[in-house]
């Protein structure tokens, strides 16, 4: 072998061995990167499947505040309830934002709507009302629509009470019975009988559209908490009278 070949093979064997070294150092480097990659990854997990099991956090607070307002702001109505002047009354009309109403009925029952104007709304129960302003919307803008009409706050409703009872003056309905209490109930508010009051010589005066009626009454026949007593109504004057003897 000549001195030229000698020295090609020796550098070709040196070359070879660096080679395989560097190969050898960028495994080494590429499986520490890969240890890195698999730690940093395995200290992520927990904060990665924490997030996945409380999916829209931040987005369903607010709709549960926002449904709990939505149910504050109403009054619950009995069944059956009928509007009156002055009653306050959300409109909502589903899909169609711009409908939307809230005010009090005026002292003739009626109702400011979108595109519709002045709507009379009292004298009906609540379903009632819905089933009017569909019909409305029905009838000239909206293809099917569904409305719905809800009670925000009761007219103030009140009662005169004269006579023998410990604070003759007007009250106002409990908001838990808007629509009349019992005659002991409203007595009672009045701050009771008097020493010469004649539970047995009530009389109650009530207004209406046909004109006034006046109810005489017997109170002592009454047993409160029994019922089969008298209702007194909003708008109702009971004068209790006096004892002849």
């Amino acid at each position: 072998m000549s001195t030229s070949s000698a020295s090609m093979t020796i550098r070709s064997a040196f070359e070879l061995r660096s080679g395989f070294r560097r190969g050898l150092n960028q495994l080494r480097t590429g499986r520490r990167g890969r240890w890195i990659a698999s730690g940093l990854a395995l200290s992520l997990l927990p904060k990665i499947l924490s997030a996945q099991t409380m999916p829209g956090t931040g987005t369903s607070q607010p709709a549960t505040m926002s449904s709990a307002a939505a149910t504050t702001g109403g009054a619950s109505a009995p069944a059956g309830y009928i509007l009156s002047p002055n009653d306050q009354v959300a409109v909502e009309v589903f899909g169609e934002d711009d409908l939307r109403a809230n005010g009090r009925l005026n002292p003739e029952g009626n109702l400011s709507v979108p595109l519709l104007g002045s709507v009379h709304l009292a004298g009906l129960s609540l379903t009632q009302a819905a089933s009017k302003l569909t019909e409305l919307y029905g009838r000239d803008y909206l293809v099917h629509p569904r409305v719905n009409v809800s009670l925000l706050s009761y007219a103030k409703r009140r009662f005169s009470i004269l006579g023998q009872v410990g604070h003759p003056g007007n009250f106002e309905m409990p908001e838990s019975s808007p629509g009349g209490i019992d005659l002991l109930e409203a007595i009672a508010m009045a701050g009771g009988y008097t020493r010469i009051a004649a539970p047995e010589r009530i009389t109650v005066r009530r207004h209406n559209a046909s004109g006034d009626q006046i109810f005489k009454v017997n109170a002592k026949k009454f047993n409160k908490g029994n019922g089969g007593g008298f209702l007194v109504e909003p708008g109702d004057t009971i004068t209790v009278g006096e004892s002849i003897f």
